[in-house]
């Protein structure tokens, strides 16, 4: 998994609609940890350095130290909101962890060795189901994304949670089920071609004769337009 992010924050000592808002316009970031059996703390964070945090692209999966003056707290952000017009953040969760913590979180699928692929080679696509996977992981060992290696799969073929091997310390949290997780399928220029078959031709000349026969009878139309005229 990736190195844990640091995050520096000062505790609130307002909560409520009004000091939030001050919050954020002063650009900071308002946020609350809760959960690990402890009281939630009520803090805030840099806006600037949130916003920078989360153009890493695994800010959600990654643990994060709050350091609150010089005490780090050990945590997971668990839900970030944006504002609906300036997409800015404008609060954020964060779960506390134990060490010995097992969590559930969404790890996102990355394929490799589409090369080795005979259907994706012959022009099949890669239909992809679930671009996240939902497990449990322990706490200190939350990988950054699952490989799916699809070396040898034929178009038609699926790809099911039990086929996979995750990570040392994580579970599908989705036991009930093997899901599929992606399919290889025909791309639908080939199943019109296959679908046609030898009457293909034949349905090629009667439309034409069709298009033939319309335009004759526009012709025909417009000429007594013009004698009458």
């Amino acid at each position: 998994m990736s190195d844990a992010l640091n995050l520096p924050a000062e505790l609130r000592e307002r909560a409520g609609k009004g000091a939030s808002r001050a919050l954020r316009r002063e650009g900071r970031v308002p946020a609350v940890i809760y959960g690990g059996k402890e009281e939630p703390i009520t803090i805030h964070l840099e806006e600037k350095e949130v916003v920078r945090q989360l153009m890493l692209g695994h800010f959600m999966n990654s643990i994060v130290m709050i350091d609150l003056g010089g005490d780090s707290v050990r945590t997971l952000p668990k839900d970030v909101a944006f504002h609906p017009v300036t997409d800015r953040p404008t609060h954020i969760d964060f779960l506390r962890l134990a060490k010995d913590a097992k969590i559930e979180v969404a790890i996102p699928v990355v394929f490799i060795n589409e090369e080795a692929s005979p259907g994706l080679k012959k022009g099949g696509v890669l239909n992809v189901v679930r671009h996240d996977l939902d497990l449990v992981c322990e706490s200190d060992k939350i990988p950054d994304e699952i490989e799916i290696d699809v070396t040898g799969k034929e178009v038609g073929d699926s790809i099911h949670i039990s086929e996979i091997t995750l990570p040392a310390g994580s579970e599908s949290a989705i036991t009930d089920r093997d899901f599929t997780i992606a399919t290889l399928v025909a791309p639908s220029a080939l199943k019109k071609s296959e679908g046609e078959g030898e009457d293909g031709e034949e349905d090629g000349e009667e439309v034409a004769a069709d298009e033939v026969e319309a335009t004759a009878q526009k012709d025909d139309g417009e000429e007594g337009e013009g004698g009458e005229g």
